[in-house]
């Protein structure tokens, strides 16, 4: 009997690594998805589709779209629950149609995963995880070793790789921006001025000006960042760069930024901002995951994922309160409290220290 269950066990493990050895293909049958646009194609639809259906609309003047590459790949994406499959009553084709999952990939949705989804799962964003055990042997960021510079300059230097980039943050702003002004409503009343440091493109400083019309907003990012920028009410983009000096203001605001940095770096950026704001009713609110060992709670995997994200694309990593505690206080942020938002993220609020 033991050996039976012995050999169970072993058996459930090998399925384990056979799974986890090709869990790349999950992201390959989703990024595929993406680019023919099948979610699109079902949402346009009215309702559910088949495989004809799909395959008429993936418009290519030169070929026919391959309907048995189209099933192979859908029956995965059923299989993960990305979308789902029924018959039709009257005995037809089986019918495709969008889950919660798959709504997430509608291109001109407001809560969309789209450019997320086309970024992460590009070359130039998959290369850096082959060298994470040459990362452990001789340290160093896997990124660099991937392309021969960090991502900052070949967003930089590389316009399709910064439009890439750019595109994937602002598309998870939007909907975190939602659940900011939703979790945070109290936090923004009393500032008169508020910089968003390392703001991209000036998505999440235009949507808190618009709802909150009395904050002077500040969209704060490298030159080429914000070059590229759109015009807000409300909103002024000034160039710089967060170690050497942040413009002045009431309260700063960092939305996924301090995860891309070392402690150290951390701790140099959170100087700068306790020199930017006043002594008094200033503050600094950090937008970030904060990593739970042994949380439950729906997001709380991803928080890994990501740390790994964080290891294979920047020098930074995803931090635990403790983690965080301690840069605060060596920035000069020793009063803090955390605010849950119905988000991945969560919100630190810091406030200086007295000199």
């Amino acid at each position: 009997m033991e050996r039976i269950e012995l050999d169970e066990a072993m058996l459930q493990g090998q399925a384990e690594i056979w799974r986890y050895l090709y869990s790349f293909a999950d992201s390959m049958a989703l990024k595929s998805a993406v680019e023919l646009r099948i979610a699109d194609i079902i949402h346009s639809n009215g309702g559910p589709a088949t495989l004809s259906q799909i395959a008429s609309c993936i418009n290519d003047s030169f070929t026919s779209p391959n309907i048995t590459a189209l099933a192979r790949i859908m029956r995965l994406l059923v299989r993960k629950k990305i979308f789902t499959i029924h018959p039709p009553s009257d005995g037809g084709d089986p019918l495709y149609d969008l889950t919660h999952s798959s709504r997430w990939l509608l291109y001109d949705s407001e809560q969309t995963l789209v450019p997320m989804v086309l970024m992460e799962n590009h070359p130039w964003q998959m290369a850096p995880w082959h060298y994470f055990s040459q990362c452990v042997r001789e340290g160093g960021i896997a990124f660099k070793k991937a392309h021969g510079c960090e991502t900052w300059d070949l967003a930089s230097r590389n316009p399709d790789f910064n439009k890439l980039f750019n595109d994937g943050l602002a598309c998870t702003s939007k909907f975190i921006t939602s659940a900011i002004l939703s979790g945070y409503k109290q936090g923004f009343n009393s500032i008169g001025s508020l910089v968003d440091v390392g703001g991209g493109t000036g998505g999440l400083i235009s949507e808190i000006v618009k709802v909150y019309p009395h904050i002077k907003g500040v969209n704060f990012d490298l030159p080429h960042v914000v070059s590229t920028a759109p015009a807000y009410n409300g909103v002024s983009h000034i160039g710089g760069d967060m170690f050497h000096a942040i413009p002045n203001t009431d309260a700063i605001i960092m939305k996924w930024i301090l995860h891309d940095w070392t402690d150290e770096e951390c701790i140099k950026i959170l100087r700068n901002c306790k020199k930017a704001i006043p002594r008094e009713n200033g503050k600094v609110i950090i937008v970030e995951i904060i990593l739970k060992e042994d949380g439950s709670g729906v997001f709380d995997d991803i928080g890994f994922v990501m740390d790994l994200v964080m290891f294979a694309h920047t020098n930074g990593k995803e931090r635990t309160e403790a983690e965080w505690k301690k840069i605060l206080e060596g920035g000069g942020f020793s009063h803090y409290k955390i605010i849950n938002i119905p988000a991945l993220v969560s919100i630190i609020e810091a406030y200086p220290d007295a000199q």
